[in-house]
């Protein structure tokens, strides 16, 4: 049985060496042998193949790449972006506070009483302060409850003692704040206060009698001897009359409270 089986392998091999020595001898259409043109055939399939993993490979590796490349220019646009925004932002601070620096200027130079400029170096962190510190003081000839106004009205007192060169300004806002007005058109005069609506200024003791219209313009009447007369305050938003002797009134007032920079002190002594 064993010799039967090594001689059947035999065969089988022997047999196989004559098909290959056939098929070099043979040739195929183009002139090659057959053998040749399917061992040709066969590497040139395995080649394609590892050609083209390669092609993916790379392709793959060199896109990963870029895209890391893309990330971080995008990365470093987005910073450039920041520090002009930065930039612009610093630049229109800059313009805003030389702006009102000139109306400052222009303001104080129409002003028959003294003044001083000053600027905000603080606020008060306690909620509802509304007090805020300047860089002036005693030294330089600020002094309690002298009136502090901005380009655009009436901005507050000065409270308490100053040191020598700050002091804290109560605003006009403030609930514990007043000043003496009247207004433009019906000349009705009274106290406005700080009060927790909107729009924040009250004016109260307002003669009942008095025909005020919305939109008339309040002025200081100088009566409290803090604030000089003639000091712009804000502008009547509502005005109901009430049903005793006085009227409610609200006002809208003439500066923004939420950006004081610079200010003036109106070196004026509080008279009795």
């Amino acid at each position: 049985m064993d010799s039967f089986r090594r001689t059947f392998v035999f065969f089988i091999v022997l047999s196989f060496l004559h098909v290959l020595l056939i098929s070099a001898q043979v040739q195929s259409r183009s002139g090659m042998p057959v053998i040749k043109a399917a061992a040709f055939g066969v590497f040139a399939s395995i080649q394609h193949l590892t050609s083209g993993i390669a092609d993916l490979g790379q392709s793959f590796w060199a896109n990963y790449i870029a895209l890391r490349g893309v990330a971080a220019e995008n990365d470093q646009l987005k910073k450039r972006v920041l520090a002009l925004e930065g930039i612009t932002q610093a630049q229109a601070a800059i313009v805003s506070q030389t702006n009102e620096l000139e109306d400052l200027l222009r303001l104080q130079q129409s002003l028959v009483v003294p003044t001083l400029a000053a600027r905000v170096i603080a606020g008060d962190p306690a909620p509802g302060a509304d007090i805020i510190t300047i860089d002036r003081g005693s030294a330089d000839g600020v002094e309690p409850d002298m009136a502090v106004i901005g380009h655009n009205g009436v901005i507050g007192r000065v409270f308490n003692r100053p040191t020598a060169h700050a002091a804290q300004v109560q605003l006009l806002k403030g609930r514990l704040a007043a000043a003496a007005a009247v207004t433009e058109q019906s000349l009705a005069a009274g106290i406005v206060q700080g009060g927790a609506g909107d729009p924040p200024l009250e004016m109260n003791f307002v003669d009942v009698l008095r025909d005020v219209e919305v939109g008339e313009r309040v002025y200081t009447s100088g009566l409290d001897g803090i604030y000089p007369r003639g000091f712009l305050i804000g502008t009547v938003q509502r005005a109901v009359k009430g049903s005793g002797f006085y009227s409610d009134l609200r006002l809208l007032p003439a500066v923004d409270f939420r950006r004081l920079d610079v200010v003036l002190v109106v070196l004026v002594k509080r008279q009795p």
